[in-house]
């Protein structure tokens, strides 16, 4: 299956739920049971859920809604634009690219199987051959698609024949027979093979004869019995985020290190910075979204080994309650927060930076530290040490004005901060006074020309306290925001909404992340409102150098036609979490 194939399914999949579907499927074509151990990656979508299930859930409920139907035809033309682009070949109109869509109302599988051992050491053999006639062993190509193709054999057909067509060059095609199975093999320049077989209700297709061979056997009941991916360890301890759901994904990542073997990026080599990442540590990437009546549960884990020295480093043991939590206003419409641990991040990079450069060079891998000592005025450590790792935003305007957006930035030392703004902003600071405890800070952003031709300067407002760095295009933003510290909220603010305390009880008492959204508290309208205004704010107005007119800007025509009230029909809350314990890093998230 070549980039282009997966180029254009997955653009179908992003119009699947615009299918009034049949009955999903419970089982994907090819579950992990029945795949090999060597697989590396896999993908299963498990086809469009069923009328009652979309009707029950709120996200479907919402996808399907008449009113949102701009959304969904915006969508469409996007898909149609970016998937015909540098093409010769015919456009797909939207009747076509519907009915290529409707393929999604069935179960498919995706995946990789690594290169066996047998075969590398085949394959290196082959590379040193004894006489220059020979010739040079393809690269391995462990992908594989296996579909359903119940009810859609006949536009399944069509589809393929439509992809074959758009090819620049006719491929060479035979019939080949493997396991008892008809299989097309397609042969195209450069030792790019396809082959393709449909066996009973599934069309699978690979880039390796072997992984075909496998396949077919496994979708074949003699498979039963055979060693599985479910049987590994790294599978048996992601298994809390697997099974069931429209999506589940799957990754082994210290795998990945043999499709890096040879690799490099520009004049490095790739396996040395993989092995000082150690990348070997994390065992897995996998996640699920399942739909449970009106909610959609999005869950997703990085499993491994968490001792210091590792990826894991990134992130930081958690926190009970992130500082800037004490700034939310109970009223506010969202709430996001997180936190990494620098320090981590800074002795990772290093680690993969000695490993980049050949010895006699280790030199260059400092190179960050000494810009950073003559710009900072301090080491990258230190500065980095400045920094608590919390960062948060906040949005407190129905209307999701992006003047009442408010960002955070944790500190530990306040003279070391402001030091810090002092060397990376130079002139662009243009003012600084003291309140109490806290310095108000105000950077110059740049500037644009007016509506009346006159060149207009923007400013962000940045206000340092003991513990924190607070961030608004506003002053009057900043300073609602600080109110809330200064007047001791906290105890009435966010953190007492039950909404908000019945989600954070569900989860470990220290987390790395926090997510907050209530749809009910946006006034959508109004929000509508607001996107055609700022699309249209700019009039047309002359350019200073060239004199020419430039055209007004409008609004998407999806903004402009939707039913705001469509949103507020179907969407309530969503709330997200994340955590790192022994086992790893865990996401969670509900919708509603």
């Amino acid at each position: 299956m070549n980039v282009k194939r997966i180029r254009i399914l997955v653009s179908m999949a992003a119009l699947v739920f615009v299918l009034r579907a049949s009955p999903a499927r419970a089982q994907a074509p090819l579950e992990p049971a029945q795949m090999s151990p060597r697989t590396l990656f896999y993908l299963i979508w498990r086809g469009a859920p069923a009328p009652d299930v979309r009707k029950a859930n709120s996200l479907l409920a919402l996808w399907d809604d008449p009113d949102f139907a701009p959304v969904r035809s915006a969508l469409a033309a996007g898909i149609l634009s970016s998937s015909n682009e540098k093409s010769s070949e015919p456009k797909l109109t939207p009747e076509e690219l519907g009915e290529f869509a409707s393929l999604l109302e069935n179960s498919f599988t995706v995946g990789y199987l690594n290169e066996p051992a047998a075969h590398k050491r085949s394959n290196a053999a082959a590379a040193n051959p004894s006489t220059a006639a020979e010739a040079k062993p393809p690269e391995w190509n462990g992908m594989f698609f296996v579909y359903d193709r119940t009810g859609k054999e006949a536009l399944l057909a069509k589809a393929v024949l439509r992809l074959r067509a758009e090819e620049k060059e006719i491929p060479k095609l035979s019939q080949i027979t493997i396991g008892n199975v008809s299989v097309l093999k397609i042969e195209r320049k450069n030792n790019n093979v396809t082959y393709w077989a449909e066996q009973g209700k599934y069309a699978v297709s690979t880039s390796d004869r072997s992984v075909m061979e496998d396949l077919l056997g496994r979708l074949d009941s003699k498979g039963a019995g055979a060693a599985s991916l479910t049987q590994s360890a790294a599978y048996q301890e992601a298994q809390p985020t697997l099974g069931g759901g429209l999506v589940e994904f799957f990754l082994r990542v210290p795998d990945l290190k043999e499709l890096a073997a040879d690799s490099k990026a520009g004049m490095f080599q790739v396996r040395p910075m993989l092995d000082a990442a150690r990348l070997d540590a994390v065992h897995s990437l996998s996640g699920r979204v399942t739909f449970e009546g009106a909610k959609t549960h999005v869950q997703a884990a990085i499993l491994g080994d968490t001792t210091a020295g590792t990826l894991f480093d990134i992130w930081s043991a958690g926190q009970a309650t992130p500082a800037s939590l004490a700034l939310v206003p109970a009223n506010a419409v969202s709430y996001t927060a997180g936190q990494v641990n620098f320090t981590g991040i800074y002795d990772m990079v290093k680690r993969i930076a000695g490993a980049a450069f050949p010895k006699g060079q280790q030199g260059n891998a400092d190179i960050l530290d000494t810009l950073a000592q003559a710009r900072l005025g301090m080491s990258l450590p230190d500065a980095l040490v400045v920094l608590s790792g919390e960062f948060a935003s906040m949005q407190t305007s129905p209307s999701l004005d992006t003047a009442k957006q408010v960002y955070f930035l944790g500190i530990r030392k306040k003279p070391e901060t402001l030091k810090l703004f002092r060397s990376i902003f130079g002139d662009q600071l243009t003012s600084e006074r003291n309140e109490g405890d806290v310095t108000f800070l105000k950077i110059s952003t740049g500037g644009n020309q007016g509506s009346s031709g006159v060149a207009q300067w923007h400013f962000y407002n940045v206000a340092v306290t003991p513990e924190m760095v607070v961030g608004a295009s506003r002053i009057d933003t900043l300073r609602e925001a600080l109110a809330n510290r200064s007047n001791g909220t906290a105890t009435a603010g966010l953190a007492t909404v039950p909404q908000f305390q019945a989600a954070r009880a569900k989860f470990p008492e220290k987390v790395d992340g926090l997510g907050y959204l209530d749809f009910q508290k946006i006034d959508w309208q109004a929000a509508k409102d607001r996107w055609i205004a700022d699309a249209k704010k700019n009039s047309p107005a002359k350019s200073l150098d060239s004199g020419k007119q430039t055209a007004a800007p409008t609004a998407p025509d999806w903004i402009s036609q939707v039913n705001p009230r469509v949103f507020a029909k179907h969407l309530h809350y969503s709330s997200s979490v994340s955590w790192k314990d022994a086992k790893g890093i865990h996401w969670d998230q509900w919708v509603e």
